[in-house]
């Protein structure tokens, strides 16, 4: 396999940068200064540039107003977006259009794609089910009545539910099926609970409660849940390095500059093992995510299907983002604790993606499930 990025992907990254690179991190609302949410809103004025770079229509058609590209370019994105702590719905808003342009029906895509891909509408995605623990499509029960679908159920910790216009929500059905459902914000039925992140901004619990919604809205076709689930938990492998990268980066400016003894503490051998440690972290969370990214981007085969790829992403970057983290606190000292310094805010985003991801032990036993089901010749 090969793992240099196209022009068009390097393009991608090069546009991001320029836009995130006006983002300052100090700016970022702290849930250590902030009692309750730290914003009632996402960066609408990040969103709208975002916009104005083409970065929201990134994986669209350009019979949406797109570039055609793939997960790798998004992941790009994401990788850069997480370095600065970028507060917009990027992931989940580009998830769900694709998985609307892949499967969904004519008057939805012509209704939300474009719009989308402009900034004008902003979709995110029910992901978490009940607990947060358990499988999010049991968590609402779907049945058709006439032209509707009615859905019955709940899901916690919705990101951005309290600004989007359109939460997808994947519900089973009486016969074993998993559909997803565009769920308006305002809608007959739909109650929205208000919840908060580690990171202080606001989640939504979705309590849907007999909603109806147009046989239209609601996606019904094999493997699309699946590819919007794998496409998810990829792009937040993405968003786990960049932020990793991003705090080893100060880690190693921090301690090239603080002084023991008349010497950096850089020099010292206990601190260089250390950062060596979160290096080696940061390259496997590198390598696993592109391997899992060019898996669902290609539909290439392998010994696995991809969602193995997808596990094996997910168990280093959920285990490496809190190492990364974690020895960045220790070696920055006090220091790493002062609110006046971004680290603790990207301590608190990391531990919000670490819990998004689950379990680095759950993803090793779907894997075991999988190298059950498939044995390798």
């Amino acid at each position: 396999m090969d793992f240099t990025f196209t022009e068009e992907q390097q393009a991608a990254a090069e546009a991001a940068r320029a836009v995130f690179g006006g983002v300052a991190p100090d700016g970022v609302p702290s849930p250590a200064l902030t009692a309750g949410a730290v914003a009632e809103d996402f960066d609408r004025a990040l969103w709208a540039r975002l916009a104005d770079a083409d970065l929201l229509s990134l994986l669209l058609d350009s019979a949406y107003g797109g570039a055609g590209l793939d997960a790798i370019a998004l992941c790009l994105v994401l990788r850069e977006a997480a370095k600065v702590l970028a507060r917009v719905p990027l992931l989940e808003n580009t998830a769900a259009a694709l998985i609307v342009q892949m499967y969904g029906g004519e008057e939805s895509k012509a209704e939300l794609l474009a719009r989308a891909g402009r900034g004008e509408v902003v979709l995110t995605v029910a992901a978490n089910g009940r607990t947060g623990h358990d499988p999010a499509e049991l968590a609402v029960t779907a049945r058709q009545d006439g032209d509707a679908w009615v859905l019955d159920g709940v899901q916690t910790a919705v990101p951005w539910a309290q600004n989007a216009d359109f939460t997808v929500v994947p519900a089973h059905t009486g016969d074993d099926r998993t559909v997803l459902a565009l769920v308006p914000r305002m809608h007959e039925g739909v109650v929205l609970g208000e919840q908060i992140s580690t990171t202080g901004e606001r989640l939504g619990e979705l309590r849907l409660e007999s909603a109806r919604i147009a046989a239209r809205d609601v996606i019904d076709a094999d493997g699309a849940w699946e590819r919007l689930r794998e496409l998810l938990a990829t792009g937040t492998c993405a968003l786990a390095l960049g932020l990793g990268e991003r705090v080893l980066g100060m880690t190693s400016a921090y301690t090239g500059k603080r002084e023991q003894f008349g010497f950096p503490v850089a020099t010292f051998q206990a601190v260089a093992v250390q950062a060596a440690d979160r290096y080696i972290d940061l390259r496997a969370m590198e390598a696993t995510l592109w391997q899992a990214a060019w898996r669902i981007s290609t539909g290439t085969g392998g010994a696995l299907p991809a969602s193995g790829d997808v596990a094996v992403a997910k168990i280093w970057a959920s285990e490496g983002v809190r190492r990364v983290v974690q020895t960045a606190q220790h070696l920055h000292g006090g220091f790493g604790a002062d609110v006046d310094y971004p680290l603790h805010r990207y301590h608190a985003w990391a531990k919000q993606l670490e819990l998004s991801l689950g379990p680095a032990a759950a993803h090793e036993e779907a894997l075991g499930d999988l190298l059950a089901a498939y044995p390798l010749g």
